[in-house]
């Protein structure tokens, strides 16, 4: 694959934590997010974005909510835990996908908001206008904003990206 081909992030925020007396690295799903990760995983078979490769945040409640997704995609891509995840600034989860490999076309990155709501903000230079209403709207647990970018992964930078979908599990 070369750099000319369009590569495709999807960000997503992990489904809906619990709040149990644990420090928030280790807090687990809550019920609605065990349903809501598998209709995640659906709604990306069913639009044929289909992660060649995964970045995840090593906190319970991600690794969960990427648990719950794989089994719903028709085969599973390679996953790298990255603890440069978890409580990672939009500008850090930037350079993270900067220096994915260009031979990745697609690439989930599971994280937690603020971070992947704003990283998805910043990295729209444009989009389809329902998808970007969306992504105004929120980025409540489980959602997620697909993102395609021209050339490597090295070039995605503010505004370089166009916002192509918007989900979330509590949209009508």
């Amino acid at each position: 694959m070369t750099t000319d081909t369009p590569r495709r992030l999807v960000l997503l925020r992990h489904a809906k934590a619990d709040w149990p007396e644990v420090p928030d690295h280790e807090r687990p799903l809550a019920d609605r997010g065990r349903r809501e990760a598998p209709a995640a995983g659906r709604w990306l078979a069913d639009q044929g974005i289909l992660p060649d490769l995964v970045l995840c945040s090593t906190a319970t409640r991600t690794r969960e909510t990427w648990k719950l997704l794989a089994p719903e995609l028709p085969h599973r891509p390679p996953t790298r835990y990255e603890d440069r995840v978890y409580e990672a600034s939009p500008g850090e989860l930037i350079a993270l996908v900067n220096q994915v490999e260009d031979e990745a076309r697609d690439v989930l990155l599971i994280g937690h908001n603020p971070a992947v709501h704003a990283t998805a903000d910043i990295l729209a230079g444009g989009g389809d206008p329902r998808a970007r209403a969306g992504l105004a709207g929120g980025f409540p647990p489980a959602a997620l904003a697909v993102l395609t970018l021209d050339g490597g992964w090295s070039g995605a930078e503010p505004g370089s990206a166009t916002l192509t979908h918007y989900w979330s599990p509590r949209e009508p």
